[in-house]
């Protein structure tokens, strides 16, 4: 991809999402995370992500965020027996909202604004890379996001992604008809939105622009293949892990893939 033209988008999105985040610091909801991180066993992981990283053994493992927000998940894996140690976002507002989060729950991990493909060089290298809901879409240029994510690794370290399943792409929970497909699956222009990025499914006005890439299941394999990494897990799931609006897809007689697990590892040599 035209390095230009990636950093217009990313630009462009880390503006978006600067814009959107005081919306996600204020209310009750807020001020009930800010409670819960204060509580020992502090997590905000679902039932498949921390089964998948208790079977992995995360004890004692210094851990990374790719795309970590305001860091609420890389401190729940602390209550796993990790150490999160990286924090990496676009947004330097999310990342204060982590700092309230990191002090209420006791942490120091270390988070950086930063580009992840213009990524300082003293990042270190860790044990465990996690990768969540939303990040990958928000990623123009999937082969030098894996480049880079891969950097990231320690020899032997794995890499977790626990994403929306592209297939839940396709459609658009506010159609006429949400249960047609409404977005081709191999579509490559980025849908393009100028909405406050909100996850509770409510619309809370304009904010700025922000380009939004649909990634085939397969351009995703490939390009953690490409990057080095070795696959070791691959498992398509029936449930939602993103916004509300999506729910409306969950138990359906003939269920389409809603999100996925990939583990993949570093060679050690």
């Amino acid at each position: 991809m035209d390095p230009r033209q990636r950093q217009l988008i990313t630009a462009a999105n880390r503006q978006a999402w600067e814009v959107s985040a005081p919306l996600h610091a204020q209310g009750e909801d807020w001020q009930r995370l800010l409670e819960q991180a204060r509580q020992p066993g502090f997590s905000v992981l679902d039932a498949c992500l921390t089964a998948t990283l208790g079977d992995l053994d995360i004890r004692g493992l210094s851990c990374a965020q790719v795309g970590c927000n305001n860091a609420r998940e890389l401190l729940s894996l602390a209550t796993l027996g990790a150490r999160p140690a990286l924090g990496i976002d676009q947004s330097p507002a999310f990342l204060a909202q982590g700092e309230q989060l990191a002090a209420a729950a006791g942490l120091t991990p270390r988070l950086v604004a930063a580009d992840i493909y213009a990524l300082p060089e003293d990042l270190g290298q860790h044990d465990l890379v996690l990768i969540t809901i939303g990040v990958l879409n928000w990623m123009p240029d999937l082969p030098a996001f894996f480049a880079a994510v891969a950097g990231l690794l320690a020899p032997g370290g794995r890499l977790v992604i626990y994403e929306t399943h592209p297939f839940l792409e396709m459609f658009e929970p506010h159609a006429d008809q949400p249960l047609l497909p409404h977005y081709s699956y191999f579509r490559r222009e980025p849908l393009v939105s100028e909405a406050l990025i909100a996850y509770d499914g409510e619309s809370h006005g304009q904010g700025a622009t922000s380009y939004w890439h649909i990634h085939t299941l397969g351009a995703i394999v490939t390009a953690s293949l490409d990057a080095g990494l070795i696959l070791q897990r691959l498992e398509e799931h029936p449930h939602s892990n993103r916004e509300v609006d999506y729910d409306r897809y969950i138990g359906q007689a003939a269920q389409l893939p809603m999100s996925f697990t990939l583990v993949a590892q570093r060679p050690t040599a």
